[in-house]
């Protein structure tokens, strides 16, 4: 049956598919040795699909991984600046695998990542709103920047749900809040601090969805169970 390259390649573990339209713009992708663009199909039964001139091959089995991510590390596979990046971190694992979502440079906490693009594109995807708890160190008045928070459902003018949010603890000049929310908004957590006029000194994701850091420490990571991984898409 006829599918989409993006959705080929993603689920053949290759990339996303996000990535796989740079790369069929880039040229990197061929059926029956003509170059194909982005929208094009293929039968894998019937075509050969090649990508860097290699034959396109689903694996084995798909491979899940929980890390809990230090601060000062960036969510990418290579950087150009030098910087220690996720793929710094995980020693022994024997497949190429990317993050699933992001978390920023100064952010910590629970990232998934994986080499199922079919699951990158459904977790991600805005329709499949899973809910991601972060704790959120702040300067500022914690009490009432919670309250601001709690009543929130326009940031910089775009529609969000209304987060849950505890007040964990208070102390002078700050505090510690449980935000959850339900997007994936490029540093949604802080923007939305921001306009509640609190600072945010420490943010930490960790709960996405059905899963939890439990003991996993700092630059740790984990293999998840198809239980696991099957349970987020719920």
């Amino acid at each position: 049956m006829e599918e989409r390259l993006q959705k080929l390649l993603s689920g053949a573990g290759i990339c996303s598919r996000r990535k796989a339209e740079e790369y069929l713009a880039a040229g990197r992708v061929t059926v029956n040795g003509a170059a194909a663009r982005v929208g094009d199909k293929a039968d894998p039964e019937r075509d050969r699909v090649e990508v860097d001139g290699v034959p396109l091959s689903a694996p084995a089995a798909h491979t899940y991984i929980l890390l809990n991510k230090p601060r000062g590390c960036v969510t990418t596979l290579s950087d150009e600046k030098g910087r220690k990046t996720v793929a710094d971190l995980l020693t022994g694992c024997p497949v190429r695998v990317w993050p699933v979502g992001r978390l920023d440079l100064d952010s910590e906490g629970l990232l998934l990542l994986t080499d199922d693009g079919e699951w990158t594109n459904r977790l991600t995807h805005p329709s499949h709103e899973v809910e991601k708890e972060y704790l959120v160190w702040v300067r500022g008045e914690a009490a009432a920047g919670a309250e601001a928070l709690r009543a929130m459902d326009l940031l910089e003018g775009e529609p969000i749900r209304r987060p849950a949010v505890k007040l964990v603890k208070a102390e002078e000049g700050g505090g510690c809040l449980s935000v959850v929310i339900h997007e994936g908004k490029n540093r949604q957590v802080r923007r939305m601090c921001a306009a509640a006029g609190l600072a945010v000194t420490r943010l930490k994701r960790v709960r996405e969805g059905t899963l939890t850091l439990g003991r996993l420490r700092s630059g740790q990571w984990r293999y998840l169970t198809g239980a696991e991984a099957s349970a987020l898409l719920l």
